[in-house]
């Protein structure tokens, strides 16, 4: 009941297309399209930088003590 059928989107249309004119709604869906298509360029583009996994990160550094406050290693 609250919901519109097909029949009430064809009519909204077709009152939408005689109100702005056909050239002003084509020109609107025109920069609808390329809208759309930028914005699956910009994606494909994130996608291109790989991003490092832990694994290949770098490897954090060895600790100088160890849990009771010894020294592991030397000073350099």
């Amino acid at each position: 009941m609250g919901s519109f059928s097909l029949v009430h989107w064809l009519v909204f249309g077709v009152v939408a297309i005689l109100l702005l004119g056909g050239g002003r709604f084509s020109n609107m869906m025109g920069d609808v399209a390329k809208g759309i298509k930028q914005f699956k360029k910009g994606m494909a583009e994130e996608d291109d930088k790989p991003e490092v996994s832990r694994i290949d990160a770098k490897k954090a550094a060895d600790p100088a003590f160890d849990r009771d406050g010894e020294k592991l290693r030397e000073e350099r």
